[in-house]
């Protein structure tokens, strides 16, 4: 990994496990990182926590609740206040639910959350990051999101309006929602030096994602999942290595691209979800 000495870094879902990890590790690396949490003393608990593990961790705070899009919108207001560009974005915020729940803007919490905010963050924050990016030192912009399987997103109620409620139900099309951005992003993004790659992290033990969820879920997701610290390596490695230069668009885990069958290689389909978004944002950004 290279050293990212004088470069600025911002990480969503900063005060969750892989967030966290992740977060420490571009510390290390010499970066200034924003830590984004719901909360300033949230975020500013987790910066005291990296620092146990980082000594001298060059570290902000920042504030967002990011199923809601007018507090995406004030940070990204308060980030632009103090920095005048960004390096490296990481979406790593997430929620897993139950039971449904609408937000003060009326969208669906899960959907809001893990697709919207990835959107929205990423799209609002295009300008930072191709402000002095390029070929040989990209900006690069890091989502996490899942190998998915046979899912396909429901155009028609991408927010589970209708029929039962489940985490099986709305969770893993916001999956491949994530692939399917990550890839649209990149190929819009091609030539500006921003680079964009999503990134399969597989079970991570504690991560509290499915506290809500509870059962079975959770019981082997502790049991048999991974380490933060080791969730964390194929970010932190797209982040910061020479060798992911030029790469983007692509889902990776254990530093090895994975293949994006069904939805997730139909260009129809990404469109549909950009427009979508867009709609839903008042934003289509270019």
């Amino acid at each position: 990994m290279a050293r990212l000495d004088g470069r600025i870094a911002l990480v969503t879902g900063a005060t969750g496990w892989i967030g966290r990890a992740v977060a420490a590790g571009l510390a290390r690396e010499g970066a200034t990182v924003v830590v984004v949490g719901r909360s300033v003393a949230r975020a500013q608990a987790v910066m005291a926590d990296i620092r146990t593990d980082v000594p001298g961790a060059d570290l902000e705070p920042l504030a967002c609740d990011l199923s809601l899009q007018s507090s995406i919108r004030s940070a990204v207001d308060q980030f632009r206040s103090r920095h005048g560009r960004l390096d490296v974005l990481v979406n790593a915020a997430g929620v897993f639910r139950k039971e449904r729940h609408e937000t003060a803007e009326g969208l669906e919490l899960t959907f809001a959350t893990n697709v919207m905010s990835y959107y929205l963050v990423t799209g609002l924050l295009l300008d930072d990051l191709r402000k002095e990016a390029s070929a040989a030192l990209p900006s690069r912009v890091i989502n996490i999101a899942s190998k998915y399987g046979n899912v396909r997103i429901p155009f028609d109620d991408l927010q589970t309006a209708t029929g039962k409620y489940s985490f099986l139900r709305s969770t893993p099309p916001t999956m491949l929602g994530r692939v399917l951005l990550t890839q649209e992003f990149a190929a819009r993004l091609r030539g500006t030096g921003v680079v964009v790659n999503a990134v399969h992290p597989g079970l991570v033990k504690n991560t509290g994602l499915l506290q809500d969820v509870g059962g079975p879920f959770r019981w082997i997701t502790n049991t048999l999942g991974k380490s933060a610290e080791k969730a964390a390596d194929t970010p932190l490695w797209l982040a910061t290595s020479p060798e992911t230069a030029g790469l983007t668009g692509k889902l990776w885990a254990g530093r090895k691209e994975l293949p994006t069958p069904g939805m997730g290689s139909d260009p129809e389909a990404r469109r549909r979800l950009w427009d979508a978004c867009a709609g839903l944002a008042g934003n289509d950004f270019r």
